[in-house]
């Protein structure tokens, strides 16, 4: 599972309809009609918030926004409980995180989908956090899986 940390916008094809499924299986696990992913670690910072249904359903609308932009169709009925980014508290993640995930990114990006790899920051550049996401000084997450 792999909800990322960077702006939706960063996002490849392959990488976008990827979170948008892994966001829907986060909100089913969240919602505990799962038994798969309860444990996975990075559900931590979603189960962390005061209102995690809500947090999810914003971060999934955030993935949607882009989709449509970009002129694909993920079906806002998936999303349990829509919330406006804007009505739901931050959710911090570090810049290492970022930054981790941005390389993690590129790498990904480079062997699949190599035109899109101008739409990435520059290494080195601090990229921008999904709008749900705060971005506080810190090193790599604790839960990002080595």
């Amino acid at each position: 599972m792999r909800l990322w940390s960077l702006h939706p916008s960063m996002l490849d094809r392959a990488a976008l309809v990827a979170c948008w499924r892994e966001g829907l299986l986060a909100q089913k696990v969240l919602a505990d009609e799962t038994r798969g992913y309860r444990h996975h670690p990075q559900l931590r910072r979603f189960r962390a918030h005061a209102a995690p249904m809500d947090a999810t359903g914003a971060y999934l609308g955030a993935l949607r926004a882009e989709a449509t932009e970009r002129g694909y169709r993920f079906d806002p009925s998936r999303i349990r409980r829509p919330a406006a980014v804007s009505d739901v508290a931050p959710i911090p993640v570090t810049s290492g995180q970022l930054a981790h995930e941005l390389e993690h990114l590129r790498a990904k990006v480079r062997a699949r989908a190599p035109e899109h790899e101008p739409h990435l920051p520059p290494p080195g550049a601090a990229p921008a956090a999904h709008p749900l996401l705060r971005a506080v000084p810190g090193t790599v997450e604790p839960w990002e899986a080595a």
